[in-house]
């Protein structure tokens, strides 16, 4: 039971900071003149390589925290602060730019290969995602918990594919009023998930010093 519960929180979590609905209208603007296999292709390139950037943070983070010599607390602060000011600006839908730049979307548009840049990164597996990851990871105490993290990375990575491979029907569908509402409500359940990492990191960065 408390596996099923920590899988929830910990898909939860990375499903609403890698927000993949938040990214159709940057995935179709620069896909827009592509035809739906070369789409296809590009969704399926920009998944993986975001899936497999997230799942090597979340492996290798411990070893990352101890190079720096930084706590998963100070990390767990930093870390809410930067998904704050994300749920911020989607609570205002608008573009975060700790997620991309209008700079990184005008360089795409010159390049032959956008599925690594900026769609993988940094669009889908950014600094909050790697930041997350890195903290529930740390989170998780046994190997069946570490084990939850890395399904939750995987199932988000699995139906983002699925929301890019059908990315013009899900937009028609949808609308740019259902986008804006879900943005919205997603970046409310960010900010909720931002406090809980501060006040955690506070507490327990206190409770050290004490």
């Amino acid at each position: 039971m408390q596996a099923a519960a920590f899988f929830v929180y910990a898909f939860t979590s990375i499903f609403v900071i890698v927000n993949p609905i938040a990214g159709l209208a940057t995935f179709i603007s620069l896909t827009t003149e592509m035809s739906a296999d070369e789409r296809n292709e590009i969704a399926g390139h920009a998944v993986m390589v975001a899936c497999g950037m997230a799942v090597l943070f979340a492996i290798s983070g411990e070893m990352i925290l101890r190079f720096f010599g930084v706590t998963v607390d100070c990390l767990r602060v930093a870390g809410g602060v930067l998904l704050f000011i994300i749920a911020l600006d989607m609570l205002h839908a608008r573009v975060s730019r700790q997620r991309v730049t209008q700079e990184e979307i005008r360089d795409a548009s010159t390049r032959d290969d956008i599925s690594i840049c900026p769609l993988a990164m940094p669009l889908l597996t950014g600094p909050a995602t790697i930041t997350t990851v890195i903290v529930l990871i740390r989170t998780g105490k046994t190997l069946e918990l570490k084990m939850m993290v890395i399904l939750a990375i995987l199932l988000t990575f699995i139906i983002s594919y699925v929301i890019f491979r059908f990315a013009n029907e899900i937009r028609r569908m949808v609308g740019a009023t259902g986008t804006l509402v879900i943005t919205r409500v997603m970046g409310l359940l960010l900010g909720a998930i931002a406090v809980e990492f501060i006040a955690t990191g506070v507490w327990n960065i206190y409770q050290s010093m004490g």
